[in-house]
């Protein structure tokens, strides 16, 4: 079957309308599914004690803490993410891959949660959590960034709202910080994980404010 340089054309016209016009439904809808299945996953890693006294919780604790870590930085990127698709109508193919970059680096989270904690905080465990949170983070800026390219740029909602986006510069450098930290001490590095949680723990009103205005 053959087409002539008009069909083609008009093929690649009706698919580019369809990119341009791609909802972000289903991209929600995905993205909730996958980090519901995280936190699931995670939280199977909680194996239930042999014993019936407090002494039998107390080797879980680790296992424990690092799990409530782990649940606060999966709540904040599901709070965020879903503010920030709010000031989006349409998405396109370098959005969806974007957003398929950061869940892959969030998929990795029970994994170095789980090893970080039945090792008691040790300090490559802790070490490489944190360079899966910084990866995060890199991933949702760039996926921040895809979604201000195809809102518009500059005058896009999300660009207004974000600004010079220091909070999330500051969260980068605490991650890179702690990562050499944990060879030195485990705890200091565990003390900035906690600090940029807290950081973030208190919804973002930048996007509100926007949409206010």
């Amino acid at each position: 079957m053959q087409f002539t340089p008009d069909a083609l054309k008009f093929k690649y016209q009706i698919f580019a309308s369809k990119e341009k016009a791609m909802g972000k439904t289903r991209l929600e809808a995905f993205s909730d599914g996958v980090i519901a299945i995280i936190i699931t996953i995670m939280v199977l890693e909680l194996k239930v004690p042999h014993g019936t006294d407090w002494q039998s919780l107390q080797p879980l604790l680790p296992v424990f803490l690092s799990y409530v870590l782990s649940f606060v930085y999966l709540g904040i990127y599901w709070n965020n993410h879903h503010h920030m698709l709010h000031t989006v109508q349409r998405v396109n193919g370098g959005v969806l891959w974007a957003n398929l970059h950061l869940l892959f680096w969030l998929s990795l989270v029970p994994f170095v949660t789980g090893w970080m904690g039945e090792n008691h905080f040790a300090a490559i465990p802790t070490a490489l959590y944190g360079v899966v949170l910084f990866m995060a983070a890199v991933a949702y800026w760039i996926l921040q960034n895809s979604i201000i390219s195809v809102s518009g740029g500059r005058d896009a909602l999300l660009a207004k709202a974000v600004g010079r986006d220091r909070k999330g510069m500051a969260s980068q450098l605490m991650y890179a910080a702690a990562i050499p930290a944990a060879f030195w001490n485990q705890w200091l590095s565990d003390a900035l994980y906690v600090s940029v949680a807290v950081m973030w723990l208190i919804p973002d009103q930048r996007i509100k404010r926007v949409f206010a205005e």
